[in-house]
Protein backbone atom coordinates (compact mmCIF):
# COMPACT_ATOMS: atom_id res chain seq x y z
CA UNK A 1 0.00 0.00 0.00
CA UNK A 2 1.50 3.42 -0.88
CA UNK A 3 0.32 7.09 -0.89
CA UNK A 4 1.50 9.95 -2.38
CA UNK A 5 -0.03 13.83 -2.41
CA UNK A 6 1.18 16.37 -5.08
CA UNK A 7 -1.16 19.48 -5.68
CA UNK A 8 -3.59 18.98 -3.42
CA UNK A 9 -4.26 15.39 -5.16
CA UNK A 10 -3.73 12.86 -2.91
CA UNK A 11 -3.32 8.99 -4.15
CA UNK A 12 -3.53 6.08 -2.47
CA UNK A 13 -2.50 2.77 -4.18
CA UNK A 14 -3.69 -0.67 -2.88
CA UNK A 15 -0.90 -3.01 -4.15
CA UNK A 16 -0.95 -6.27 -1.76
CA UNK A 17 -1.37 -9.65 -3.74
CA UNK A 18 -3.51 -11.84 -4.14
CA UNK A 19 -6.37 -8.99 -4.44
CA UNK A 20 -5.55 -6.20 -1.58
CA UNK A 21 -7.58 -8.49 1.71
CA UNK A 22 -7.52 -6.36 4.26
CA UNK A 23 -5.37 -7.68 7.37
CA UNK A 24 -4.33 -6.38 10.18
CA UNK A 25 -1.38 -5.14 8.55
CA UNK A 26 -3.32 -3.58 6.03
CA UNK A 27 -5.49 -1.48 8.38
CA UNK A 28 -2.05 -0.55 10.35
CA UNK A 29 -1.19 0.77 6.83
CA UNK A 30 -4.45 2.62 6.15
CA UNK A 31 -4.49 4.07 9.63
CA UNK A 32 -0.60 5.81 8.58
CA UNK A 33 -2.31 6.42 5.62
CA UNK A 34 -5.32 8.99 7.30
CA UNK A 35 -3.04 11.90 8.52
CA UNK A 36 -2.12 12.50 4.49
CA UNK A 37 -5.87 13.45 4.49
CA UNK A 38 -5.39 16.65 5.99
CA UNK A 39 -3.11 17.85 3.74
CA UNK A 40 -5.31 17.15 0.21
CA UNK A 41 -8.17 18.57 -2.23
CA UNK A 42 -9.44 15.43 -3.40
CA UNK A 43 -8.69 11.81 -2.67
CA UNK A 44 -8.02 8.52 -5.56
CA UNK A 45 -8.32 5.29 -4.22
CA UNK A 46 -7.11 2.40 -7.00
CA UNK A 47 -5.68 -0.90 -7.21
CA UNK A 48 -2.77 -2.10 -9.07
CA UNK A 49 -3.13 -5.73 -8.16
CA UNK A 50 -4.52 -7.50 -11.03
CA UNK A 51 -7.41 -9.65 -9.59
CA UNK A 52 -9.20 -6.11 -8.97
CA UNK A 53 -9.73 -3.55 -5.98
CA UNK A 54 -10.18 -5.33 -2.70
CA UNK A 55 -11.56 -8.68 -1.94
CA UNK A 56 -12.45 -7.93 1.11
CA UNK A 57 -11.63 -9.01 5.05
CA UNK A 58 -8.72 -11.45 5.23
CA UNK A 59 -10.79 -13.86 6.47
CA UNK A 60 -7.89 -16.64 7.01
CA UNK A 61 -6.50 -14.48 9.58
CA UNK A 62 -9.87 -13.58 11.34
CA UNK A 63 -10.17 -17.75 11.69
CA UNK A 64 -6.24 -18.70 12.46
CA UNK A 65 -5.47 -15.94 14.82
CA UNK A 66 -9.15 -16.45 16.66
CA UNK A 67 -9.32 -20.39 16.60
CA UNK A 68 -7.33 -21.24 19.80
CA UNK A 69 -8.79 -18.15 21.95
CA UNK A 70 -11.58 -18.62 24.65
CA UNK A 71 -14.71 -17.30 22.91
CA UNK A 72 -14.24 -13.43 25.30
CA UNK A 73 -10.90 -12.91 23.78
CA UNK A 74 -11.53 -13.64 20.44
CA UNK A 75 -14.23 -11.58 20.27
CA UNK A 76 -12.63 -8.77 21.85
CA UNK A 77 -10.04 -9.22 19.22
CA UNK A 78 -12.54 -8.67 16.47
CA UNK A 79 -14.66 -6.33 18.02
CA UNK A 80 -10.97 -3.67 18.33
CA UNK A 81 -10.31 -4.92 14.96
CA UNK A 82 -13.67 -3.67 13.60
CA UNK A 83 -13.61 -0.51 15.49
CA UNK A 84 -10.43 0.22 14.09
CA UNK A 85 -11.62 -0.31 10.28
CA UNK A 86 -14.61 1.84 10.80
CA UNK A 87 -12.89 4.21 12.48
CA UNK A 88 -10.41 4.67 8.56
CA UNK A 89 -13.49 4.29 6.57
CA UNK A 90 -15.26 6.88 8.87
CA UNK A 91 -12.70 9.74 8.60
CA UNK A 92 -12.70 8.74 4.82
CA UNK A 93 -16.14 8.66 4.35
CA UNK A 94 -16.56 12.02 6.30
CA UNK A 95 -13.58 13.88 4.76
CA UNK A 96 -14.54 17.58 3.37
CA UNK A 97 -12.83 16.78 -0.28
CA UNK A 98 -13.90 14.77 -3.27
CA UNK A 99 -13.45 10.70 -2.46
CA UNK A 100 -13.49 8.44 -5.66
CA UNK A 101 -12.94 5.34 -5.35
CA UNK A 102 -11.45 3.20 -9.17
CA UNK A 103 -12.44 -0.25 -9.15
CA UNK A 104 -11.51 -2.79 -11.42
CA UNK A 105 -12.28 -6.84 -10.96
CA UNK A 106 -13.09 -7.97 -7.50
CA UNK A 107 -14.72 -5.27 -5.07
CA UNK A 108 -16.09 -7.58 -2.81
CA UNK A 109 -17.03 -7.71 1.16
CA UNK A 110 -14.87 -5.32 2.62
CA UNK A 111 -13.52 -4.09 -0.52
CA UNK A 112 -17.13 -2.55 -1.23
CA UNK A 113 -17.49 -1.40 1.89
CA UNK A 114 -14.19 0.61 1.33
CA UNK A 115 -15.38 1.80 -1.73
CA UNK A 116 -18.82 2.78 -0.32
CA UNK A 117 -16.97 4.96 1.88
CA UNK A 118 -16.26 7.45 -1.09
CA UNK A 119 -18.02 9.88 -2.65
CA UNK A 120 -17.89 8.70 -6.01
CA UNK A 121 -17.13 5.10 -7.61
CA UNK A 122 -15.56 4.50 -11.11
CA UNK A 123 -15.50 1.37 -12.39
CA UNK A 124 -14.18 -0.74 -15.75
CA UNK A 125 -15.80 -3.80 -17.62
CA UNK A 126 -14.56 -5.87 -15.50
CA UNK A 127 -15.64 -4.84 -12.47
CA UNK A 128 -17.72 -6.79 -9.98
CA UNK A 129 -19.62 -5.93 -6.81
CA UNK A 130 -20.67 -8.42 -4.17
CA UNK A 131 -21.24 -8.58 -0.71
CA UNK A 132 -20.97 -12.62 0.33
CA UNK A 133 -21.03 -12.72 3.70
CA UNK A 134 -24.27 -14.06 4.39
CA UNK A 135 -22.86 -17.92 2.59
CA UNK A 136 -20.71 -17.40 5.82
CA UNK A 137 -23.88 -16.85 8.41
CA UNK A 138 -22.28 -13.20 8.83
CA UNK A 139 -23.06 -9.93 7.72
CA UNK A 140 -21.13 -7.29 6.14
CA UNK A 141 -18.99 -5.49 9.30
CA UNK A 142 -17.13 -2.55 8.03
CA UNK A 143 -20.65 0.07 7.29
CA UNK A 144 -21.58 -1.81 4.38
CA UNK A 145 -24.88 -2.30 4.97
CA UNK A 146 -25.82 1.63 6.43
CA UNK A 147 -23.62 2.74 3.55
CA UNK A 148 -24.99 0.69 0.72
CA UNK A 149 -28.28 1.76 1.74
CA UNK A 150 -27.49 5.32 1.64
CA UNK A 151 -26.76 4.93 -2.31
CA UNK A 152 -28.99 2.35 -3.74
CA UNK A 153 -32.39 1.38 -3.66
CA UNK A 154 -33.80 -1.00 -1.09
CA UNK A 155 -34.72 -3.38 -3.64
CA UNK A 156 -31.45 -3.83 -4.97
CA UNK A 157 -29.58 -3.95 -1.45
CA UNK A 158 -31.63 -6.80 -0.43
CA UNK A 159 -30.79 -8.76 -3.04
CA UNK A 160 -27.25 -8.07 -3.28
CA UNK A 161 -27.01 -9.67 0.67
CA UNK A 162 -29.81 -12.10 0.51
CA UNK A 163 -28.59 -13.69 -3.00
CA UNK A 164 -24.86 -13.05 -2.21
CA UNK A 165 -24.71 -12.30 -6.31
CA UNK A 166 -22.10 -10.57 -7.85
CA UNK A 167 -23.15 -7.27 -9.96
CA UNK A 168 -21.30 -6.29 -13.29
CA UNK A 169 -20.18 -2.87 -13.85
CA UNK A 170 -23.04 -2.13 -16.27
CA UNK A 171 -25.85 -3.36 -13.78
CA UNK A 172 -24.23 -1.66 -10.80
CA UNK A 173 -24.21 1.84 -13.49
CA UNK A 174 -27.90 1.44 -13.90
CA UNK A 175 -28.22 0.84 -10.18
CA UNK A 176 -26.90 4.25 -9.14
CA UNK A 177 -23.92 1.52 -7.42
CA UNK A 178 -21.32 3.46 -9.37
CA UNK A 179 -21.17 6.71 -11.58
CA UNK A 180 -19.25 5.92 -14.84
CA UNK A 181 -18.46 2.86 -16.45
CA UNK A 182 -14.77 2.85 -18.99
CA UNK A 183 -13.14 0.22 -20.58
CA UNK A 184 -10.41 -2.19 -19.06
CA UNK A 185 -7.37 -0.61 -17.82
CA UNK A 186 -8.55 3.21 -18.10
CA UNK A 187 -10.27 3.60 -13.96
CA UNK A 188 -7.09 5.39 -12.45
CA UNK A 189 -7.37 7.72 -15.56
CA UNK A 190 -11.12 8.06 -15.21
CA UNK A 191 -10.68 9.03 -12.05
CA UNK A 192 -8.10 11.36 -11.91
CA UNK A 193 -9.97 12.97 -14.33
CA UNK A 194 -13.19 13.30 -12.12
CA UNK A 195 -10.63 14.68 -9.09
CA UNK A 196 -8.89 17.15 -11.37
CA UNK A 197 -12.20 19.00 -11.92
CA UNK A 198 -13.31 18.81 -8.56
CA UNK A 199 -10.05 20.63 -7.57
CA UNK A 200 -10.57 23.43 -9.73
CA UNK A 201 -13.72 24.58 -7.12
CA UNK A 202 -13.84 26.25 -4.04
CA UNK A 203 -12.63 24.30 -0.65
CA UNK A 204 -15.07 25.36 1.43
CA UNK A 205 -18.03 25.00 -0.95
CA UNK A 206 -16.59 21.55 -1.88
CA UNK A 207 -17.13 20.57 1.96
CA UNK A 208 -20.13 22.08 2.33
CA UNK A 209 -21.61 20.51 -0.81
CA UNK A 210 -20.48 17.51 0.76
CA UNK A 211 -21.97 18.11 3.97
CA UNK A 212 -25.66 17.74 2.21
CA UNK A 213 -25.25 15.69 -0.50
CA UNK A 214 -23.73 12.59 2.11
CA UNK A 215 -25.49 12.24 5.04
CA UNK A 216 -23.17 9.99 7.59
CA UNK A 217 -24.56 6.46 8.85
CA UNK A 218 -22.52 6.40 12.15
CA UNK A 219 -25.62 5.31 14.73
CA UNK A 220 -26.42 2.54 11.79
CA UNK A 221 -22.51 1.09 11.58
CA UNK A 222 -22.11 1.35 15.26
CA UNK A 223 -25.48 -1.41 15.14
CA UNK A 224 -23.95 -3.57 12.80
CA UNK A 225 -20.57 -4.00 14.74
CA UNK A 226 -22.96 -5.47 17.37
CA UNK A 227 -24.88 -7.51 14.98
CA UNK A 228 -21.89 -8.82 13.44
CA UNK A 229 -20.35 -9.89 16.99
CA UNK A 230 -23.24 -11.72 18.04
CA UNK A 231 -23.09 -13.49 14.88
CA UNK A 232 -19.46 -14.38 14.90
CA UNK A 233 -19.48 -16.67 18.06
CA UNK A 234 -21.77 -19.06 16.72
CA UNK A 235 -20.35 -22.58 15.83
CA UNK A 236 -22.23 -22.52 12.65
CA UNK A 237 -19.85 -19.09 11.67
CA UNK A 238 -16.76 -20.67 12.93
CA UNK A 239 -17.13 -23.89 10.94
CA UNK A 240 -17.73 -21.73 7.55
CA UNK A 241 -14.77 -19.78 7.99
CA UNK A 242 -12.92 -23.16 8.70
CA UNK A 243 -14.21 -24.50 4.98
CA UNK A 244 -13.43 -20.90 3.88
CA UNK A 245 -10.12 -21.56 5.06
CA UNK A 246 -9.47 -24.84 3.70
CA UNK A 247 -10.93 -24.13 0.31
CA UNK A 248 -8.19 -23.93 -2.23
CA UNK A 249 -10.12 -22.87 -5.01
CA UNK A 250 -9.77 -19.48 -6.63
CA UNK A 251 -12.73 -17.55 -5.27
CA UNK A 252 -13.37 -19.25 -1.90
CA UNK A 253 -15.32 -16.40 -0.62
CA UNK A 254 -17.80 -17.75 -3.44
CA UNK A 255 -17.94 -21.45 -2.48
Amino acid sequence: MNWRLANGLLELELATRPCNEISTKALEQLESFLPSLKGARALVIHSTVEAGFCAGADLRELYTRGRNLESDERVARVRDFLMRIHRVLDTIDAAPIPTIAAVHGVCFGGGLELALACDMIVADQTARFAFPELRLGLIPGFGGIPRLRRDISNALVRDLLFTGRSLNARRAHEAGLISQVVKPGATRRAALGAAAQALKFDTRAVAACKAFAKPLVRDETRQEIEVFLELFEREAVQDALKRFVENDGPMPYLA
